[in-house]
């Protein structure tokens, strides 16, 4: 079994002739960058009006209507403009697969069903076409994230500009992830397998994450001891190596889950193992909230843009989500549910919840500041303050308006291209138009 996620070379064959991205990264910051007149709103605090944001080497140097601009900085004018950290997508396959139709394309799914050694970092393409879309809409990370199995391996916080994966790396290996087998049996008369047949099915797939968790805590505790006077040299397992961050709770466990049954034997699983656990998806997770609330697990919420999860589901229960865990205090950031090529569309995912119930702000910062949050690097992105990382984007309004343009953008004080093929077929077929009229 391969021990990391690697590209075919048919792949970097397609990647480069058919799919490469023609962006330029962004040069490292070289001076004082100040923008002046915006509206600056840090996502810890009010708003604030006809501000000065100054960034040094990457880093927020100064917020604020009284901040000091160093000689020499390069001066933007920002005024009627508003500044925002930079959105950051708890979830998504962006960078693992580019056409899901063609499968020379699709890296984010290794063969067999326990596969914690999988990196999404390593796998990661930085020519992808489907970066500098997102990018262009305000996204400057993405946390990358392998999928299939029962284990399907490790995620990775990476920035949406670089030369290669190393360059957009921010944070890896950040969290392992798992698939919660189906709990309930399925009686549609379309489903081929007995019930019986499924329950074998769900028991088999327990069983054998079970046996990874037993088998990869045997393997630490085998290596931990090889120090001892006449313990012999235990073998390396790259898999079970890959599992012991998350079993000695330094890493967090995602378990994708969504109806009741899978939450709660999720939760039961990751206590009885002390695993430091995260919910993804959680659609159920508003029904049982004292579950989640009293053990202090967050929630990545896969999603607004879809169906209700029941026949007796309101219509409207997928918008209500976010609400209704934000009202239950339960800690949570908004994904976007979307396949890798739609996920520009983050911020309207985030709007939906605003139209029904969630602050507007709170929708706001679970596209930013709270999956830094869950994921443990908010003392560096996720909102605009002194000494935090100057990633942040510079548009014409709020964000969450789908009419809002996203005019500027920096990735640690560097100003990235916002270019991409949308903008490039935009301006293309400006052309025509204009030259029909002539």
């Amino acid at each position: 079994m391969k021990h990391i996620l690697i590209f075919s070379s048919l792949f970097f064959c397609t990647a480069v002739m058919l799919f490469g991205s023609d962006q330029i990264p962004a040069k490292k910051q070289s001076s004082p960058i100040a923008i002046t007149g915006v509206m600056v709103h840090p996502n810890t605090g009010a708003a604030i009006a006809n501000a000065t944001i100054v960034f040094i080497d990457g880093k927020i140097t100064a917020v604020g209507t009284g901040a000091q601009i160093p000689q020499g900085a390069e001066m933007i004018d920002g005024t009627g403009k508003h500044v925002y950290p930079g959105m950051i997508s708890g979830e998504t396959q962006i960078g693992l697969t580019e056409i899901s139709a063609v499968r020379a394309t699709r890296d984010m799914n290794e063969t067999g069903r326990i596969n914690p050694n999988v990196r999404a970092d390593r796998a990661f393409n930085p020519e992808s076409e489907l970066i500098p879309v997102a990018r262009a809409n305000g996204i400057t990370m993405v946390v990358s994230t392998p999928v299939g199995g029962l284990i399907s391996g490790l995620s990775a916080a990476m920035f949406m500009d670089g030369w290669t994966f190393e360059d957009m790396t921010y944070k890896a290996p950040l969290a392992l992830n798992v698939s919660w087998p189906d709990m309930t049996i399925n009686r549609s008369p379309f489903v081929t397998k007995s019930e019986e047949e499924q329950k074998k099915d769900r028991d088999k797939q327990l069983q054998e994450l079970n046996d990874a968790v037993r088998d990869a805590r045997a393997y630490m505790e085998a290596k931990r001891a090889e120090g001892q006077k006449g313990v012999p040299y235990h073998k390396v397992d790259v898999r079970w190596e890959a599992m012991i961050p998350a079993l000695e709770g330094k890493m967090p466990v995602v378990v994708w889950a969504y109806d009741i049954q899978q939450i709660e034997a999720a939760v039961a699983w990751a206590e009885r193992e002390k695993l430091k656990l995260i919910i993804g998806g959680g659609y159920d997770v508003w029904r049982i909230p004292e579950l989640l609330r009293g053990r202090n697990i967050p929630v990545l919420v896969a999603g607004t843009h879809r169906l209700p999860s029941h026949r007796f589901d309101a219509y409207d229960d997928p918008y209500e989500l976010p609400s209704k865990l934000y009202q239950a205090g339960i800690q949570f950031a908004i994904v976007s549910g979307e396949e890798s090529g739609h996920e520009r569309s983050l911020p309207y995912v985030a709007a939906m919840a605003a139209a029904y119930g969630l602050p507007k702000e709170e929708a706001f910062k679970a596209v930013s500041l709270y999956p830094a949050r869950i994921f443990g690097f908010d003392d560096r992105v996720g909102s605009l303050e002194v000494g935090k990382d100057a990633t942040l984007i510079v548009t014409s309004g709020d964000p969450l308006e789908i009419m809002t343009q996203v005019e500027m953008e920096f990735i640690q004080g560097r100003k990235v291209d916002l270019t991409s093929r949308h903008t490039m077929l935009y301006e293309k077929y400006k052309e025509k138009y204009r030259r029909m009229k002539n």
